[in-house]
Protein backbone atom coordinates (compact mmCIF):
# COMPACT_ATOMS: atom_id res chain seq x y z
CA UNK A 1 0.00 0.00 0.00
CA UNK A 2 1.13 3.56 -0.64
CA UNK A 3 2.63 5.51 1.90
CA UNK A 4 0.94 8.66 0.69
CA UNK A 5 -2.26 9.43 2.57
CA UNK A 6 -5.10 9.19 0.43
CA UNK A 7 -8.36 10.99 0.34
CA UNK A 8 -11.34 9.51 2.10
CA UNK A 9 -15.31 9.92 0.22
CA UNK A 10 -17.79 8.34 3.22
CA UNK A 11 -21.24 7.74 1.39
CA UNK A 12 -23.45 6.73 4.40
CA UNK A 13 -27.12 6.12 3.12
CA UNK A 14 -29.98 6.17 6.08
CA UNK A 15 -31.68 2.54 6.02
CA UNK A 16 -30.57 0.71 3.11
CA UNK A 17 -30.97 -3.11 3.36
CA UNK A 18 -27.99 -5.48 1.98
CA UNK A 19 -29.98 -6.51 -1.20
CA UNK A 20 -30.62 -3.12 -3.11
CA UNK A 21 -27.59 -3.56 -5.71
CA UNK A 22 -27.98 -4.85 -8.80
CA UNK A 23 -24.68 -6.23 -9.05
CA UNK A 24 -24.82 -7.54 -6.14
CA UNK A 25 -27.67 -10.00 -7.24
CA UNK A 26 -30.90 -7.87 -7.16
CA UNK A 27 -31.61 -8.07 -10.65
CA UNK A 28 -34.88 -6.34 -10.07
CA UNK A 29 -33.20 -3.04 -9.04
CA UNK A 30 -30.84 -0.61 -11.69
CA UNK A 31 -27.70 -0.07 -9.89
CA UNK A 32 -24.61 1.63 -12.68
CA UNK A 33 -22.96 3.63 -10.24
CA UNK A 34 -22.75 0.98 -7.42
CA UNK A 35 -22.76 -1.74 -9.49
CA UNK A 36 -19.15 0.12 -10.92
CA UNK A 37 -18.29 0.68 -7.99
CA UNK A 38 -18.31 -2.96 -6.61
CA UNK A 39 -16.35 -3.41 -10.10
CA UNK A 40 -13.71 -1.36 -8.84
CA UNK A 41 -13.70 -2.50 -5.32
CA UNK A 42 -14.57 -4.86 -2.79
CA UNK A 43 -18.05 -5.98 -2.06
CA UNK A 44 -18.79 -6.77 1.71
CA UNK A 45 -21.87 -9.04 1.18
CA UNK A 46 -22.15 -9.98 4.91
CA UNK A 47 -21.58 -6.69 6.84
CA UNK A 48 -23.60 -5.90 9.53
CA UNK A 49 -24.47 -3.02 11.72
CA UNK A 50 -23.99 -2.72 15.35
CA UNK A 51 -27.54 -1.42 16.22
CA UNK A 52 -30.58 -1.28 13.62
CA UNK A 53 -31.35 2.10 14.90
CA UNK A 54 -29.37 5.24 13.40
CA UNK A 55 -28.05 6.68 16.63
CA UNK A 56 -26.51 3.72 18.38
CA UNK A 57 -25.43 2.55 15.09
CA UNK A 58 -23.76 5.70 13.52
CA UNK A 59 -22.06 6.10 17.37
CA UNK A 60 -20.74 2.82 17.10
CA UNK A 61 -18.83 3.13 13.57
CA UNK A 62 -17.67 6.41 14.16
CA UNK A 63 -16.03 5.30 16.99
CA UNK A 64 -15.56 1.83 16.12
CA UNK A 65 -17.10 0.68 19.42
CA UNK A 66 -20.22 -0.73 20.62
CA UNK A 67 -22.83 1.74 21.07
CA UNK A 68 -23.72 0.84 24.78
CA UNK A 69 -19.98 1.02 25.36
CA UNK A 70 -19.99 4.70 24.22
CA UNK A 71 -23.26 4.93 25.82
CA UNK A 72 -24.81 5.63 22.12
CA UNK A 73 -27.92 3.09 22.84
CA UNK A 74 -30.64 5.42 21.73
CA UNK A 75 -32.60 7.68 19.64
CA UNK A 76 -33.13 11.02 20.89
CA UNK A 77 -29.98 11.83 23.58
CA UNK A 78 -29.39 15.39 24.73
CA UNK A 79 -26.05 14.99 23.29
CA UNK A 80 -23.23 12.27 22.27
CA UNK A 81 -21.08 11.81 25.30
CA UNK A 82 -17.77 11.99 23.95
CA UNK A 83 -14.50 11.72 26.42
CA UNK A 84 -10.54 11.79 26.64
CA UNK A 85 -11.35 7.80 25.56
CA UNK A 86 -14.27 7.85 22.80
CA UNK A 87 -13.49 10.27 20.17
CA UNK A 88 -15.07 10.23 16.61
CA UNK A 89 -12.86 8.79 14.01
CA UNK A 90 -13.51 11.95 11.69
CA UNK A 91 -11.95 13.98 15.06
CA UNK A 92 -8.71 11.56 14.97
CA UNK A 93 -8.28 12.05 11.07
CA UNK A 94 -8.65 16.21 11.70
CA UNK A 95 -6.10 16.16 13.94
CA UNK A 96 -3.62 14.09 12.46
CA UNK A 97 -4.03 16.76 8.78
CA UNK A 98 -7.46 15.65 7.43
CA UNK A 99 -9.37 18.06 6.24
CA UNK A 100 -13.18 16.94 6.96
CA UNK A 101 -16.10 17.86 5.70
CA UNK A 102 -20.12 16.43 6.15
CA UNK A 103 -23.14 16.79 4.21
CA UNK A 104 -26.66 15.94 5.55
CA UNK A 105 -26.86 14.01 9.25
CA UNK A 106 -24.82 13.25 11.70
CA UNK A 107 -27.48 12.02 14.36
CA UNK A 108 -24.98 11.05 17.14
CA UNK A 109 -27.55 13.61 19.05
CA UNK A 110 -31.22 14.53 19.32
CA UNK A 111 -32.32 16.55 16.31
CA UNK A 112 -35.80 17.30 17.89
CA UNK A 113 -35.05 20.56 17.75
CA UNK A 114 -33.26 21.81 15.23
CA UNK A 115 -28.88 21.06 14.48
CA UNK A 116 -28.44 18.30 17.07
CA UNK A 117 -25.76 19.25 19.73
CA UNK A 118 -22.41 18.60 17.84
CA UNK A 119 -19.77 16.97 19.71
CA UNK A 120 -16.27 17.94 19.05
CA UNK A 121 -16.58 16.33 15.53
CA UNK A 122 -13.50 16.99 13.66
CA UNK A 123 -15.94 18.77 10.60
CA UNK A 124 -14.74 22.29 9.27
CA UNK A 125 -17.75 22.12 6.61
CA UNK A 126 -20.81 20.85 7.92
CA UNK A 127 -23.67 21.23 5.59
CA UNK A 128 -25.86 19.84 7.47
CA UNK A 129 -29.66 18.33 7.26
CA UNK A 130 -31.25 15.63 9.72
CA UNK A 131 -33.62 14.88 7.14
CA UNK A 132 -35.66 16.90 4.23
CA UNK A 133 -38.35 18.08 6.13
CA UNK A 134 -37.26 18.64 9.68
CA UNK A 135 -35.47 21.69 11.38
CA UNK A 136 -36.95 23.67 8.75
CA UNK A 137 -35.90 27.50 9.89
CA UNK A 138 -33.83 26.14 12.64
CA UNK A 139 -30.49 24.68 11.32
CA UNK A 140 -31.88 22.30 7.93
CA UNK A 141 -29.39 24.11 5.53
CA UNK A 142 -30.91 22.08 2.94
CA UNK A 143 -34.40 23.76 3.06
CA UNK A 144 -32.06 27.28 3.73
CA UNK A 145 -30.52 26.44 0.59
CA UNK A 146 -33.92 25.81 -1.60
CA UNK A 147 -35.32 29.06 0.18
CA UNK A 148 -31.60 30.87 -1.15
CA UNK A 149 -32.56 29.78 -4.76
CA UNK A 150 -35.87 31.19 -4.76
CA UNK A 151 -38.12 28.23 -4.43
CA UNK A 152 -41.12 27.77 -2.97
CA UNK A 153 -41.31 24.83 -0.56
CA UNK A 154 -44.61 24.57 -1.41
CA UNK A 155 -43.20 23.66 -4.52
CA UNK A 156 -41.44 20.80 -3.45
CA UNK A 157 -43.04 19.31 -0.20
CA UNK A 158 -46.44 18.80 0.80
CA UNK A 159 -48.44 20.52 3.44
CA UNK A 160 -49.96 19.00 5.64
CA UNK A 161 -53.20 20.36 7.70
CA UNK A 162 -51.58 22.27 10.38
CA UNK A 163 -49.30 23.67 7.69
CA UNK A 164 -46.18 22.29 8.06
CA UNK A 165 -44.22 20.49 5.19
CA UNK A 166 -43.93 16.87 4.77
CA UNK A 167 -43.14 14.34 2.25
CA UNK A 168 -41.72 14.85 -0.91
CA UNK A 169 -44.59 16.41 -3.51
CA UNK A 170 -44.89 13.78 -6.72
CA UNK A 171 -43.60 16.00 -8.96
CA UNK A 172 -40.71 17.46 -7.16
CA UNK A 173 -37.67 18.67 -9.29
CA UNK A 174 -35.30 16.30 -8.29
CA UNK A 175 -32.58 18.41 -8.54
CA UNK A 176 -34.12 20.04 -5.18
CA UNK A 177 -33.98 16.45 -3.57
CA UNK A 178 -32.15 16.43 -0.18
CA UNK A 179 -29.84 13.59 -1.69
CA UNK A 180 -29.21 15.61 -4.62
CA UNK A 181 -28.09 18.97 -2.42
CA UNK A 182 -26.16 16.36 -0.07
CA UNK A 183 -23.56 15.10 -3.40
CA UNK A 184 -24.06 18.58 -5.02
CA UNK A 185 -21.89 20.06 -0.92
CA UNK A 186 -19.60 16.79 -1.44
CA UNK A 187 -18.40 18.00 -5.16
CA UNK A 188 -18.05 21.44 -4.24
CA UNK A 189 -15.80 20.29 -1.40
CA UNK A 190 -14.00 17.62 -3.54
CA UNK A 191 -13.45 20.58 -6.07
CA UNK A 192 -12.15 22.95 -3.34
CA UNK A 193 -8.63 23.63 -2.75
CA UNK A 194 -6.99 21.29 0.03
CA UNK A 195 -3.58 21.89 1.57
CA UNK A 196 -3.41 18.21 2.46
CA UNK A 197 -5.42 14.94 2.43
CA UNK A 198 -9.66 15.26 3.10
CA UNK A 199 -12.18 13.15 4.25
CA UNK A 200 -15.99 14.05 2.63
CA UNK A 201 -18.91 12.67 4.85
CA UNK A 202 -22.18 12.70 2.40
CA UNK A 203 -24.94 10.99 4.84
CA UNK A 204 -28.15 11.47 2.73
CA UNK A 205 -31.30 10.76 4.61
CA UNK A 206 -32.99 8.53 1.49
CA UNK A 207 -33.93 5.72 0.93
CA UNK A 208 -35.37 5.81 5.04
CA UNK A 209 -39.10 6.42 5.10
CA UNK A 210 -41.47 7.70 4.09
CA UNK A 211 -41.69 6.09 1.18
CA UNK A 212 -41.85 9.23 -1.50
CA UNK A 213 -39.63 8.79 -4.17
CA UNK A 214 -39.87 11.95 -6.83
CA UNK A 215 -40.21 9.72 -9.78
CA UNK A 216 -43.18 7.57 -8.66
CA UNK A 217 -43.34 5.49 -12.50
CA UNK A 218 -39.60 4.62 -11.85
CA UNK A 219 -40.37 0.96 -10.46
CA UNK A 220 -44.06 -0.66 -11.12
CA UNK A 221 -44.81 -2.11 -8.02
CA UNK A 222 -46.48 -5.68 -9.83
CA UNK A 223 -42.97 -6.41 -11.38
CA UNK A 224 -41.24 -6.60 -7.89
CA UNK A 225 -41.15 -10.01 -5.78
CA UNK A 226 -43.31 -9.54 -3.02
CA UNK A 227 -41.90 -9.57 0.69
CA UNK A 228 -40.46 -12.50 2.54
CA UNK A 229 -43.12 -13.94 4.64
CA UNK A 230 -44.64 -17.60 5.32
CA UNK A 231 -47.42 -18.53 8.05
CA UNK A 232 -44.85 -19.05 11.03
CA UNK A 233 -44.50 -14.90 10.87
CA UNK A 234 -47.84 -14.90 12.42
CA UNK A 235 -47.02 -16.63 15.46
CA UNK A 236 -43.55 -15.54 16.10
CA UNK A 237 -44.37 -11.64 15.76
CA UNK A 238 -47.52 -12.33 17.49
CA UNK A 239 -45.28 -13.82 20.38
CA UNK A 240 -42.71 -10.78 20.07
CA UNK A 241 -45.14 -7.74 19.20
CA UNK A 242 -44.52 -5.37 21.90
CA UNK A 243 -41.00 -5.67 20.83
CA UNK A 244 -41.43 -4.13 17.69
CA UNK A 245 -43.98 -0.95 18.65
CA UNK A 246 -46.81 -3.28 19.27
CA UNK A 247 -46.96 -4.70 15.42
CA UNK A 248 -47.73 -8.00 15.39
CA UNK A 249 -46.35 -8.56 11.81
CA UNK A 250 -49.98 -8.96 8.79
CA UNK A 251 -49.32 -10.84 5.75
CA UNK A 252 -47.94 -7.94 3.10
CA UNK A 253 -50.28 -7.10 0.19
CA UNK A 254 -50.38 -4.17 -2.36
CA UNK A 255 -49.22 -1.44 0.02
CA UNK A 256 -45.94 -3.33 0.47
CA UNK A 257 -45.83 -3.78 -2.95
CA UNK A 258 -45.69 0.23 -3.53
CA UNK A 259 -43.42 1.11 -0.61
CA UNK A 260 -40.97 -1.25 -2.17
CA UNK A 261 -41.44 0.39 -5.57
CA UNK A 262 -40.64 4.26 -3.93
CA UNK A 263 -37.69 2.42 -1.81
CA UNK A 264 -35.86 1.44 -5.08
CA UNK A 265 -36.79 4.31 -6.49
CA UNK A 266 -35.04 6.46 -3.85
CA UNK A 267 -32.02 4.09 -4.34
CA UNK A 268 -31.89 4.85 -7.93
CA UNK A 269 -31.78 8.86 -7.00
CA UNK A 270 -28.99 7.85 -4.45
CA UNK A 271 -27.32 5.40 -7.66
CA UNK A 272 -27.41 8.83 -10.02
CA UNK A 273 -25.77 11.09 -7.17
CA UNK A 274 -22.82 8.63 -6.19
CA UNK A 275 -21.96 8.49 -10.40
CA UNK A 276 -21.95 12.15 -10.36
CA UNK A 277 -19.38 12.58 -7.55
CA UNK A 278 -17.16 9.42 -9.01
CA UNK A 279 -17.19 11.59 -11.56
CA UNK A 280 -16.10 14.39 -9.90
CA UNK A 281 -13.25 12.58 -8.49
CA UNK A 282 -11.99 11.18 -11.76
CA UNK A 283 -12.97 15.21 -13.59
CA UNK A 284 -10.37 16.52 -10.70
CA UNK A 285 -8.01 13.61 -11.42
CA UNK A 286 -8.78 12.54 -7.89
CA UNK A 287 -9.67 9.11 -8.04
CA UNK A 288 -6.56 7.41 -7.83
CA UNK A 289 -5.58 8.68 -4.85
CA UNK A 290 -9.31 8.69 -3.01
CA UNK A 291 -10.91 5.71 -1.14
CA UNK A 292 -14.29 5.37 -1.65
CA UNK A 293 -16.51 3.85 1.04
CA UNK A 294 -20.21 3.32 0.10
CA UNK A 295 -22.06 2.11 3.14
CA UNK A 296 -25.27 2.27 5.46
CA UNK A 297 -26.33 3.08 8.74
CA UNK A 298 -29.19 0.08 9.02
CA UNK A 299 -31.37 -2.26 7.37
CA UNK A 300 -35.35 -1.81 6.76
CA UNK A 301 -38.09 -4.66 6.89
CA UNK A 302 -40.02 -3.40 3.76
CA UNK A 303 -42.62 -5.50 4.62
CA UNK A 304 -40.53 -9.16 5.72
CA UNK A 305 -41.77 -10.74 8.26
CA UNK A 306 -44.81 -8.56 8.16
CA UNK A 307 -43.10 -5.83 9.40
CA UNK A 308 -42.26 -2.46 7.82
CA UNK A 309 -39.55 -0.03 9.02
CA UNK A 310 -37.04 -1.16 11.80
CA UNK A 311 -37.21 -1.55 15.61
CA UNK A 312 -36.44 -4.56 18.34
CA UNK A 313 -35.92 -7.00 15.79
CA UNK A 314 -32.55 -8.65 14.07
CA UNK A 315 -33.80 -10.05 10.86
CA UNK A 316 -31.37 -9.69 7.58
CA UNK A 317 -32.89 -6.97 6.08
CA UNK A 318 -32.32 -5.33 9.23
CA UNK A 319 -28.83 -5.83 10.05
CA UNK A 320 -26.92 -6.59 6.57
CA UNK A 321 -26.17 -3.36 4.87
CA UNK A 322 -24.01 -2.58 1.40
CA UNK A 323 -20.65 -2.41 2.24
CA UNK A 324 -18.36 -1.27 -0.92
CA UNK A 325 -14.76 -0.01 -0.75
CA UNK A 326 -12.81 1.17 -3.85
CA UNK A 327 -9.27 2.68 -3.96
CA UNK A 328 -7.85 1.60 -7.70
CA UNK A 329 -4.64 0.59 -7.75
CA UNK A 330 -4.52 -0.04 -4.43
CA UNK A 331 -7.07 -2.29 -3.34
CA UNK A 332 -8.71 -5.14 -4.83
CA UNK A 333 -11.25 -4.43 -7.48
CA UNK A 334 -14.48 -6.67 -8.77
CA UNK A 335 -13.82 -8.70 -5.40
CA UNK A 336 -16.38 -10.01 -3.02
CA UNK A 337 -15.37 -10.60 0.90
CA UNK A 338 -18.62 -12.89 1.71
CA UNK A 339 -17.09 -13.35 5.63
CA UNK A 340 -18.80 -11.90 8.34
CA UNK A 341 -17.94 -8.19 8.95
CA UNK A 342 -19.42 -5.57 11.33
CA UNK A 343 -19.52 -1.62 10.56
CA UNK A 344 -17.24 -0.89 13.50
CA UNK A 345 -14.17 -2.03 11.61
CA UNK A 346 -15.03 1.03 9.47
CA UNK A 347 -13.04 2.70 12.07
CA UNK A 348 -9.76 0.87 12.37
CA UNK A 349 -9.74 0.71 8.61
CA UNK A 350 -9.77 4.37 8.16
CA UNK A 351 -6.96 5.00 10.78
CA UNK A 352 -4.58 2.17 9.09
CA UNK A 353 -5.27 4.90 5.76
CA UNK A 354 -4.30 7.91 7.68
CA UNK A 355 -1.46 6.32 9.83
CA UNK A 356 -2.84 6.88 13.34
CA UNK A 357 -3.23 4.70 16.12
CA UNK A 358 -6.64 3.54 17.62
CA UNK A 359 -5.90 2.65 21.08
CA UNK A 360 -8.96 1.16 21.92
CA UNK A 361 -11.67 -0.21 19.63
CA UNK A 362 -13.83 -3.46 19.02
CA UNK A 363 -13.44 -3.65 15.49
CA UNK A 364 -10.38 -4.80 13.18
CA UNK A 365 -9.05 -3.57 10.09
CA UNK A 366 -10.50 -4.15 6.69
CA UNK A 367 -7.04 -3.35 4.83
CA UNK A 368 -5.75 -7.18 4.77
CA UNK A 369 -8.58 -8.09 2.68
CA UNK A 370 -8.58 -5.20 0.27
CA UNK A 371 -5.08 -5.48 -0.23
CA UNK A 372 -5.61 -9.43 -0.48
CA UNK A 373 -3.22 -9.95 2.29
CA UNK A 374 -6.12 -12.00 3.99
CA UNK A 375 -9.43 -13.69 2.70
CA UNK A 376 -12.18 -12.32 2.54
CA UNK A 377 -14.29 -14.98 3.95
CA UNK A 378 -12.52 -15.56 7.82
CA UNK A 379 -12.78 -11.69 9.45
CA UNK A 380 -14.75 -12.08 12.35
CA UNK A 381 -15.71 -15.36 14.46
CA UNK A 382 -19.15 -13.21 15.13
CA UNK A 383 -21.04 -10.26 15.17
CA UNK A 384 -23.02 -8.66 17.25
CA UNK A 385 -26.18 -6.35 17.37
CA UNK A 386 -28.12 -4.47 20.21
CA UNK A 387 -31.01 -2.44 20.88
CA UNK A 388 -30.99 -1.37 24.46
CA UNK A 389 -33.98 1.83 25.33
CA UNK A 390 -33.45 2.66 21.87
CA UNK A 391 -37.45 3.68 21.14
CA UNK A 392 -39.72 5.09 23.66
CA UNK A 393 -42.96 6.59 24.18
CA UNK A 394 -41.30 9.29 22.27
CA UNK A 395 -42.07 7.65 18.97
CA UNK A 396 -45.07 8.25 16.89
CA UNK A 397 -46.04 5.01 15.97
CA UNK A 398 -45.60 3.67 19.64
CA UNK A 399 -48.90 3.23 21.80
CA UNK A 400 -48.90 4.17 25.88
CA UNK A 401 -48.35 0.63 26.54
CA UNK A 402 -45.57 0.77 24.66
CA UNK A 403 -42.35 -0.65 27.06
CA UNK A 404 -38.97 -0.19 26.70
CA UNK A 405 -37.08 -3.15 25.35
CA UNK A 406 -33.43 -4.77 25.35
CA UNK A 407 -32.41 -7.22 23.17
CA UNK A 408 -28.78 -8.22 21.51
CA UNK A 409 -28.13 -10.90 18.76
CA UNK A 410 -25.40 -13.07 17.76
CA UNK A 411 -24.66 -14.22 14.85
CA UNK A 412 -21.92 -17.17 13.48
CA UNK A 413 -21.61 -18.72 9.98
CA UNK A 414 -24.27 -20.58 10.52
CA UNK A 415 -26.27 -19.94 13.70
CA UNK A 416 -28.37 -16.96 14.58
CA UNK A 417 -29.48 -15.95 18.11
CA UNK A 418 -31.66 -13.44 19.44
CA UNK A 419 -32.38 -13.06 23.21
CA UNK A 420 -34.89 -10.61 24.67
CA UNK A 421 -33.54 -9.94 28.29
CA UNK A 422 -37.24 -8.96 29.85
CA UNK A 423 -39.01 -11.91 27.98
CA UNK A 424 -38.71 -15.76 27.96
CA UNK A 425 -38.98 -16.48 24.48
CA UNK A 426 -36.47 -15.55 21.78
CA UNK A 427 -35.11 -16.24 18.06
CA UNK A 428 -33.05 -19.13 17.02
CA UNK A 429 -32.30 -19.67 13.20
CA UNK A 430 -30.16 -22.28 11.36
CA UNK A 431 -29.15 -19.50 8.36
CA UNK A 432 -27.35 -22.31 6.37
CA UNK A 433 -30.97 -24.58 6.28
CA UNK A 434 -33.53 -21.53 6.87
CA UNK A 435 -31.75 -18.39 5.11
CA UNK A 436 -34.69 -16.66 5.27
CA UNK A 437 -35.78 -16.99 9.07
CA UNK A 438 -38.78 -18.62 8.46
CA UNK A 439 -38.63 -21.47 11.49
CA UNK A 440 -37.63 -20.43 14.82
CA UNK A 441 -35.87 -22.93 17.02
CA UNK A 442 -35.64 -21.09 20.63
CA UNK A 443 -38.59 -23.63 21.55
CA UNK A 444 -36.82 -27.02 19.68
CA UNK A 445 -35.89 -29.32 22.62
CA UNK A 446 -33.04 -30.94 20.01
CA UNK A 447 -31.36 -27.25 19.98
CA UNK A 448 -30.94 -26.49 23.87
CA UNK A 449 -27.39 -27.25 24.22
CA UNK A 450 -27.03 -25.18 21.40
CA UNK A 451 -28.55 -21.90 22.09
CA UNK A 452 -27.58 -22.32 25.64
CA UNK A 453 -23.25 -22.25 23.82
CA UNK A 454 -24.59 -19.10 22.14
CA UNK A 455 -26.19 -17.94 24.74
CA UNK A 456 -22.79 -17.48 26.89
CA UNK A 457 -21.02 -16.46 24.51
CA UNK A 458 -23.42 -13.65 23.84
CA UNK A 459 -23.26 -12.75 26.96
CA UNK A 460 -19.18 -13.00 27.44
CA UNK A 461 -18.70 -10.48 24.50
CA UNK A 462 -21.14 -8.19 25.86
CA UNK A 463 -19.51 -7.83 29.30
CA UNK A 464 -16.02 -8.11 27.42
CA UNK A 465 -17.26 -4.94 25.67
CA UNK A 466 -18.14 -3.18 28.11
CA UNK A 467 -16.91 0.46 29.18
CA UNK A 468 -14.24 -0.01 31.99
CA UNK A 469 -14.46 3.68 32.90
CA UNK A 470 -11.66 6.49 33.19
CA UNK A 471 -7.92 5.34 32.39
CA UNK A 472 -6.81 3.30 35.35
CA UNK A 473 -3.59 4.85 36.86
CA UNK A 474 -2.39 3.00 39.75
CA UNK A 475 -3.20 -0.22 41.34
CA UNK A 476 -5.64 1.28 43.57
Amino acid sequence: MTSKRPNILWICTDQQRYDTIHALGNEHIQTPNLDRLCAEGVAFTHAHCQSAICTPSRSSFLTGLYPSTVHGNRNGNAYFPANERVQLITKRLADAGYDCGLSGKLHLASAWNGEEQRVDDGYRKFWYSHSHNQGIGIGNQYTDWITEQGIDLGDVFQRKKDGTYGTYRPDMNPQHHQTTWCADRAIEFIESPHDGPYLMSVNPFDPHGPFDAPDTHKYNPADLPPPLFCENDLQTQTRLKRFFADKEGNPPGDREQHNKASYYGMIALIDENVGRMLDALERTGQRENTVVIFTSDHGEMLGDHGLTGKGCRFYEALVRVPLIISWPGTFLQGQRADGLIALLDIAPTLADLAGIPLEWTHGKSLIPILTGEHPGHAHHEFVRCEYYDVVDKFAPHASEKHKPCWATMFRNDRYKLVVYHDADYGELYDLQEDPDEFHNLWEDPSHADLKYQLTKQNFDHTIICADPGPQRIGRY
